[in-house]
């Protein structure tokens, strides 16, 4: 896992986060892992990806999916375990903790970088 900073208008939004890139990052995700920080500190990209899924997840998930110009297209609360969604057009997706999402006020139209 690669570690990344999430920004909204130059603004660092999420100051821990991490970059499943792989395959094997990617098929693995937040399985088996602590869960993310509830306050909205950490988040995880998933790139590329435009569906994911809560299966064997512990908690509920927040997930914004991004086109390929880093614009929010959608955004999903609440995602409890045991369902999947998907977004067409999406590129990448960014997992939070349940509640981060409203938090940090993200909506469809942002532009989100990450570096």
């Amino acid at each position: 896992m690669k570690p990344i900073r999430f920004y909204r208008d130059g603004t660092c939004l999420v100051p821990h986060g991490r970059a499943a890139l792989s395959w094997w990052a990617r098929f693995r995700g937040l399985l088996f892992r602590a869960p993310l920080a509830s306050d909205g500190s950490e988040a995880m990209l998933i790139e590329p990806c435009a569906s994911i899924h809560t299966f064997g997840m512990g908690y509920a998930l927040d997930v914004v999916f991004v086109d390929k110009a880093g614009t929010v297209v959608r955004v999903h609360e609440g995602i409890r375990p045991w369902r999947a969604c998907m977004q067409r057009g999406a590129r990448s997706v960014i997992e939070f903790h349940a509640g981060a999402v409203q938090r940090l006020s993200i909506r469809p139209g942002d532009v989100l970088e990450w570096k």
